[in-house]
């Protein structure tokens, strides 16, 4: 009886206000509350829970919004409403009313006061749209709201009303986003729907609409059974014998159990509804998603075609040097075009032709089976001639690079080898912004300023130097070659390989600390070892060294340099590449190309890879001069495009190179050549005859998951993964590398800090004693390489790092003694 009194006390009007504030279903409105300072429910450090609750259309409370570092945070009235958050100095502009209570008729219904909706405009502050906005939590209380070039940061009171706010955003963002889809699609054009389309609508359409019949009558129920209990609420209030209370609390008790199974009812009938428009939303996603694929696909065809077009006639008005040119390349296209319709024809190979390059002899290219060729030789001037036969040949090495698929090319399921890992954790989605950056900063010196490992890949710079050597299997096929223009084919392929890991690989990897090393022994497996150090700092460079006891070792000293130019930054690897067969004493040196990181301040960022790479053979003089042709938007050429001519010492052309530095390398065995017309350039144009080109490198096909793994290949998976009897100075050990791979970002961050430091003061202390020994009148030699040293190189001339030898034997002693701290 003690509670019955209690409920028809104080405690009735709590439950009287509380199921007030909850929506009408039935007139869909929210009684507003009012939202006052100083404790009478405005939200923030001054009152209790903001004023609406998450969910609703409205939304309002205080909360602490930066504004500048001389009067920091301040406190402001914030409404969210509409997909908009708008905030002001102060809530009294914008109170709509207040709900006041009045007894009518013995019914306690809310009755609003509504304001001048003109105080809101002129008093408002500032304005942001969530629908593009990104959300953003730094800290318990803390929220990150930005929208293009505007940005808030704002702080609520606790936890509890952060999360709060957030929910509330999140709602409002994603209400937003779907009013703005549901725009933008009826504003567009509607193309008229088949009769099959209009049947497959139909059916969820109209299952769609008994759904919502069905939430509407519990929407009725509720608001009747809801006005019930708010009736009886009324009358138990006006009790004042406390006998006839239990009968009363008795109906209202009838009441709220009926009201929460309509409740529960409608809850039910909405799961259902959202589960079934979600698979039909998947539905029409996988049916637009194949339409959009068969157009692209038809858009690439079209565009092949006329490509096509445009080269046969660049071909047929560019080549007066063919008495019967013009006959033999209509011949040459017109069986392209029956074998493409499955007809017979004498000529089996589609005609291709290539660019002519900016800087080289422009030529084109005309492929032509054998049999064709000794038909129409005599009509070619012969400026140079080849024997198709040995094009064909059973045993060449071009024929089995031709017919390997992925896993025979490589050899490496012929050998046995240790089961290593086929992923790491996947990336932390983790936002990074240039304020989450710059308040680090705030009060240090400029050198002292630490990259944060968002900018990083889980790998070092010595071990991306180490992926170059991924399609290693080109140069074991090298060795095989007889003809050092075919082997210079093939170098040129493993050259152009090394870029094809860069397509998606925006990241940059850690620089290497002086002194660190990495070692991939794989000398049983797959018959090479190979060794990089940091031996420079400042400049930065790492010297690399490969032996294969298949016939070949390269070795380089690679040093970076880069140029900001704004919108672009420019890489640009410093130092030769050197590569000598053993058995036939070819010595074959090239350098890189330039790689272009784009979009560094707006946008998506993307690599291209441009400039030219000449490889030259030292003992025989053939030389191959390849073309990266950079991206440009109004070009109609392939993307990412390479192409090149393998010619010898004597300059007569025997291979043309052609592909794309993401996907594959080409060539293409030239039969004949002759001098074409002269371009409005000035160049003399070249037409080459080939034969039917050879794949002699393909892209291997990324992990699965490989987009939340860095983009990492195979090969980049296995390269930090954890061995034993490695130096101490061995990438694998860098502790903040290993825990951004972790996925422990904020401790890599710490870590890395910790590093840097370390290594400053090496050198600061480094620079004492070389001051030191300038006083005291001796030569200080600097920092000397653990396993490398520094001679002039007897074909170049250049002062390069070659590795001198003992760190395999350190490695099989466990003899680690001259390796330094440096981790």
């Amino acid at each position: 009886m003690g509670k019955a009194a209690a409920l028809c006390g104080g405690g009735t009007r709590g439950l009287v206000s509380l199921l007030s504030a909850v929506p009408c279903l039935a007139c869909h409105e929210l009684p507003a509350m009012s939202a006052e300072p100083g404790g009478r429910g405005g939200g923030g450090p001054a009152g209790g829970p903001p004023a609406a609750p998450p969910g609703s259309d409205t939304y309002k409370g205080w909360l602490f919004k930066w504004t500048n570092y001389l009067k920091g945070y301040q406190r402001r009235w914030f409404v969210l409403s509409n997909g908009l958050l708008s905030y002001y100095r102060s809530s009294a502009t914008v109170r709509s009313g207040r709900s006041s209570w009045k007894r009518l008729k013995n019914t306690a219904v809310p009755v609003r006061k509504m304001g001048t909706q003109a105080e809101m405009a002129h008093t408002c502050r500032g304005t942001i749209n969530l629908s593009t906005a990104h959300i953003d939590t730094e800290d318990s209380c803390n929220i990150v709201l930005s929208n293009g070039g505007r940005t808030y940061h704002l702080k609520a009171n606790s936890e509890v009303e952060r999360q709060r706010w957030v929910t509330a955003l999140e709602l409002a963002k994603a209400k937003a986003i779907r009013m703005r889809n549901n725009q933008s699609d009826d504003s567009g054009d509607e193309e008229p729907a088949s009769q099959s389309d209009k049947s497959e609508l139909h059916g969820p359409l109209k299952t769609l609409s008994s759904k919502l019949e069905d939430l509407s009558t519990c929407n009725e129920l509720i608001a009747k059974h809801g006005a019930a209990l708010q009736r009886s609420l009324s009358e138990l209030e006006s009790l004042r014998l406390p006998a006839d209370s239990g009968e009363k609390i008795k109906a209202v008790n009838e009441r709220a159990t009926l009201f929460r199974i309509t409740s529960n009812a409608m809850i039910n009938a909405c799961r259902d509804f959202l589960d079934l428009a979600e698979s039909h939303s998947r539905k029409w996603q996988r049916l637009l998603q194949h339409e959009r694929e068969q157009r692209i696909r038809l858009e690439e065809t079209i565009e092949q075609l006329a490509k096509q077009h445009n080269s046969l006639e660049r071909a047929c008005r560019g080549a007066p040097g063919l008495a019967s040119g013009t006959a033999s390349i209509s011949s040459a296209a017109k069986g392209s075009v029956q074998s493409a319709k499955g007809e017979a024809s004498d000529e089996d190979e589609e005609t291709e032709y290539f660019d002519a390059m900016e800087d080289a002899p422009a030529f084109i290219t005309v492929t032509a089976d054998p049999k064709h060729h000794r038909r129409s030789g005599s009509n070619l001037s012969g400026a140079s001639e080849g024997h198709p036969e040995d094009w064909n040949l059973e045993d060449s090495v071009f024929e089995s690079s031709n017919q390997s698929s992925y896993n025979e090319s490589t050899g490496k399921d012929l050998l046995p080898r240790k089961r290593r890992r086929s992923r790491i954790p996947d990336k932390p989605n983790y936002s990074l912004n240039l304020w989450s950056i710059m308040k680090n900063c705030i009060g240090k010196e400029l050198s002292k300023i630490p990259m944060p490992v968002n900018f990083n890949e889980p790998l070092s710079m010595l071990q991306r130097l180490t992926e170059d050597l991924e399609y290693h299997e080109l140069l074991d096929k090298a060795v095989k070659c007889e003809s050092s223009t075919e082997q210079m084919c093939f170098v040129a392929a493993f050259s152009v390989s090394s870029y094809s890991t860069t397509v998606h690989r925006t990241a940059k990897p850690f620089n290497p600390l002086l002194g660190e090393t990495y070692e991939l022994d794989r000398l049983e497996e797959l018959g090479f070892r190979s060794l990089c150090e940091q031996v420079s700092h400042h400049p930065p460079a790492a010297a690399h060294h490969v032996y294969s006891r298949r016939g070949w070792t390269l070795w380089q000293e690679i040093t970076i340099a880069s140029k900001f130019r704004g919108k672009y930054l420019s890489i640009m690897p410093l130092g030769a590449i050197h590569l000598e067969f053993h058995s036939s004493g070819n010595h074959y040196v090239w350098r890189k190309v330039t790689s272009t990181v784009h979009n560094i301040i707006v946008g998506k960022l993307w690599i291209d890879q441009s400039g030219e790479i000449e490889i030259v053979n030292h003992k025989s003089k053939d030389k191959c001069q390849l073309k990266f042709t950079p991206y440009s938007y109004f070009s109609r050429d392939v993307p990412r495009k390479v192409t090149g001519v393998v010619s010898d010492a004597d300059g007569k052309a025997h291979y043309v190179m052609s592909g794309t530095w993401d996907e594959k390398m080409e060539c293409s065995k030239i039969v004949h050549s002759s001098h074409g017309s002269t371009s409005t350039e000035g160049k003399q144009k070249t037409v080459y005859q080939t034969l039917s080109p050879k794949v002699l490198w393909r892209k291997y096909p990324l992990p699965e998951n490989a987009e939340n793994m860095y983009f990492f290949s195979e090969l980049a998976l296995t390269l930090n993964e954890p061995e034993e009897r490695v130096a101490p100075t061995d990438s694998r050990l860098r502790p903040d590398q290993r825990l951004m791979e972790s996925g422990r970002w904020d401790e890599a961050n710490v870590e890395k800090q910790r590093l840097e430091e370390k290594q400053r003061a090496v050198r600061r202390r480094r620079e004492a004693e070389a001051v030191e020994a300038l006083e005291e009148g001796k030569e200080y030699e600097g920092y000397i390489p653990l396993w490398f040293e520094r001679k002039v190189d007897a074909v170049t001339g250049e002062l390069i790092c070659v590795y001198k030898g003992g760190y395999w034997e350190a490695k099989d002693k466990q003899d680690w003694s001259v390796c330094p701290d440096i981790f």
